[in-house]
């Protein structure tokens, strides 16, 4: 069994993540498993930038001890240990890349074509109806004018 605590950093741990974090590393350790840290960073628009390194900290004030993922050396610095890595996602988007596009040469997935502005649109569209999104069912066939 392998599980994860991946929190962003755009702030600090509080103790709703630190709960998160101690069941999953419980879950972990009654099944003989790795509790794994694992840095959502992708908002790069909110990013804190010492916000991993209190994380970590705070995460070892609590007593909590990851088997791999996001750790700090001697010096201070951010590392990263354990076989299944990067842990930090946004080193990890050539590999999803490289799947995205597999997908696509599979024809199980398609390109999105819609402004920033008309998903933003959608979106409130959605809350208001409280339903789920129905823009894929919509726009599954269509093809960008660069394509043909």
């Amino acid at each position: 069994m392998r599980v994860r605590f991946a929190p962003s950093p755009t702030g600090y741990l509080h103790v709703g993540g630190y709960r998160t974090a101690l069941y999953n590393y419980l879950l972990a350790k009654k099944n003989g498993g790795s509790f794994i840290l694992r840095i959502e960073d992708t908002d790069r628009s909110r990013f804190v930038d010492d916000a991993i390194s209190k994380l970590i900290d705070a995460m070892r004030w609590g007593g909590l001890e990851w088997d791999e993922g996001v750790y700090k050396d001697e010096d201070g610095q951010i590392v990263q240990k354990g076989e299944k890595g990067p842990y930090i996602q946004s080193e990890r988007l050539e590999i999803y890349h490289q799947y995205a596009e597999e997908l696509l040469e599979k024809e199980v997935a398609y390109y999105c074509f819609c402004t920033k502005e008309r998903l933003d649109e959608l979106r409130e569209e959605q809350t208001a109806r409280n339903s789920s999104s129905q823009r894929a069912a919509r726009r599954r066939n269509m093809i960008s004018i660069a394509e043909t």
